[in-house]
Formats: structure tokens, C-alpha cells, sequence
């Protein structure tokens, strides 16, 4: 079948011919019809996983799919053949990914059914970036009526995040690089900062002298940097980051800092499928490609010239 994969770490992702998986007891085999590209493939391709989970070669990327049930493994089964599905792939060994044709799934891994009313395409896009929307906006436990500092809220997860926040009356505070506050706004975005135009900690502090509720940073890559964005967090708040530095941060006194760590589960699946299919959650698409495409856009995502979420299509 064919797949993009890397051949070695931090090697130039290809199409290439691998074998097509058989489901094993438990599993089930889907035909893939959409795969969407998420930040996290290019880092996996690069060995952001390296030493901490096992590793198959050729690496095989991609996470988030949709597509048909194809064949039924052995064992009891909630699917048949010809089911409608969309899930996340991120399961060990790592390398057996959504960037191909075919994927197995367990059947009681994070696999849902799509709803009537959502398309393949919007529901592929939506397992990685929707389930840590939903699960960092929980984790910073903002209730109505309260104020959460989005960092990065442009992007796949930022953009959903804000919807999800704006639907419990929590009041959005959306950090973005350029001009979207007519975009950010329709999301459902209380007040829209543009960093490249002011200073992101003098306009927060503009707004709220005492500090936000929490922040949650989808961008920071360094201790330092996540410390800058939580000290605009008020005493007995909460700062998230989905970057792995909470940990070697000295945040500020009172701030409790968490990394977050990704559960997923069918019921968040199911949650958030059925909000997209009632039009109450907006996903965002930036462009559909022919897998053939997707080694180009893998190296883009990793250069930034990627816009907007990608589809490939199988």
C-alpha cells in the first residue's frame, strides 16, 4: 500500500510502498479516506519520541484519520465491515501511522463512529487538535464568566479551544501573530491580541491589572518563555502548556503549572464529532492534498510555511 514515511530520523518523509497491516484480535482494519497533518508528525519524524516509546522503520506517519472499516479482526467486535470511523493512531510502536491507506485501530482505542451530518474530511481533522483543545481547557478548571489567556489561539487547537471556552461563557483572551480579530472574534473570542503590533504582557496587564484566570500556551518552546506568559496568571490560577516546560519552569508564586498530557478517549471523540455535525463547533481546513503531496507539506509544517490545517486524501 502506499505511505509516507522517514527512513531514519529527521530524514526527508517519501511515498513509499509498505505492506498492508492485518488486524489481530481485537482490531479492526480501516480504508482510509482522509489523514490530517498535525505539528506533532514532523517532530515525530525528527525523533521527538526517540528512547521514550518503541520505534518501526520505515516510520510511517500521521495520527488523525478517517475512513471505512474494512476488514473485522477475530474477537468480538462494536463494528462491521463498512462502518463510518475517524480516530487518533498515536499508539506503540511508533511508525505504524495514518499517512497510508490502510491503519488498524483497537477496537476500543480512541475509534468513533461519524455522525450523520459530518463529513470525512471535518472529521479527520478533528482527533489530536479537538481532544487537546477540550482536555487543556478542562485543565485549567475555568468556569463562566472567568478569563483564560490563549496563546497561539490562530491554530488548529487555539481555534477550536476558543469555540469550545466561548459555548461555557468563558471569556477568551486570544493571542495571534497578524491581523485576525475578525476571525478570532467569530470564534467566539472576548478580546483579540495581535503580538506582532504590542507588547502581549502590557495589553493583558491593560485588561486585567490583577491577571487572567489562567493561561494555556500552545507556542512556547522554552521554560522561559511560559514563565513570561504565566506571570500574567493572577495567585491561585493555572498556566498549561502543551510544549512539555511546566516542569523546569520557577513559575510565579501561586501559579499552579502543568504540562499537559494528552487522554484520548471515544466519549470526547463522540462529544466532539456530534458538536461539529450540529454546526456548533467549527473545524478549521487550510488546504486538501493528495497524499502524493504530503511529503512537501510535512516539510513546510516543519519550516513554518504551512497555513491552516491539511487534509490528504487517499
Amino acid at each position: 500500500m502506499r505511505a509516507v514515511a522517514v527512513k531514519a530520523f529527521k530524514g526527508e518523509p517519501e511515498l513509499i510502498q509498505v505492506p498492508k497491516p492485518d488486524p489481530a484480535e481485537g482490531e479492526v482494519l480501516v480504508k482510509i479516506e482522509y489523514a490530517a497533518l498535525n505539528p506533532v508528525d514532523r517532530q515525530i519524524a525528527d525523533g521527538a519520541f526517540d528512547g521514550r516509546a518503541e520505534h518501526v522503520f520505515p516510520l510511517v506517519l500521521g495520527w488523525d484519520f478517517a475512513g471505512r472499516i474494512d476488514v473485522v479482526g477475530p474477537g468480538d467486535s462494536r463494528f462491521v465491515v463498512g462502518d463510518a470511523v475517524f480516530g487518533q493512531a498515536a499508539r506503540p510502536p511508533v511508525g505504524t501511522g495514518t499517512f497510508a491507506e490502510y491503519v488498524t485501530m483497537p477496537q476500543d482505542g480512541p475509534i468513533a463512529f461519524v455522525p450523520d451530518g459530518l463529513s470525512f474530511r471535518t472529521a479527520a481533522l478533528l482527533p489530536t487538535a479537538g481532544m487537546t483543545a477540550a482536555e487543556t481547557l478542562a485543565a485549567t478548571g475555568a468556569t463562566a464568566g472567568q478569563a483564560v489567556l490563549v496563546v497561539g489561539a490562530a491554530g488548529g487547537v487555539g481555534s477550536i479551544l476558543t469555540q469550545l471556552a466561548a459555548a461555557r461563557d468563558v471569556r477568551v483572551l486570544a493571542a495571534v501573530r497578524g491581523d485576525g480579530e475578525r476571525r478570532m472574534t467569530a470564534l467566539g473570542a472576548d478580546t483579540t491580541l495581535d503580538t506582532t503590533a504590542r507588547d502581549l504582557a502590557a495589553a493583558v496587564r491593560d485588561l486585567f491589572p490583577d491577571g487572567v484566570d489562567a493561561v494555556i500556551d500552545l507556542v512556547s518552546d522554552s521554560p522561559a518563555a511560559f514563565v513570561a506568559n504565566a506571570a500574567l496568571v493572577r495567585a491561585g490560577g493555572t498556566a498549561v502548556t502543551t510544549r512539555g516546560v511546566a516542569a523546569g519552569a520557577r513559575l510565579p508564586a501561586g501559579v499552579e503549572g502543568i504540562d499537559f498530557l494528552q487522554r484520548p478517549s471515544t466519549n470526547l471523540l463522540d462529544t466532539l464529532a456530534a458538536a461539529a455535525a450540529d454546526g456548533e463547533l467549527q473545524v478549521p481546513l487550510g488546504a486538501e492534498l493528495p497524499l502524493e503531496q504530503a511529503p512537501d507539506a510535512l516539510v513546510r509544517s516543519g519550516s513554518g510555511g504551512a497555513r491552516g490545517r491539511t487534509v490528504f486524501t487517499l
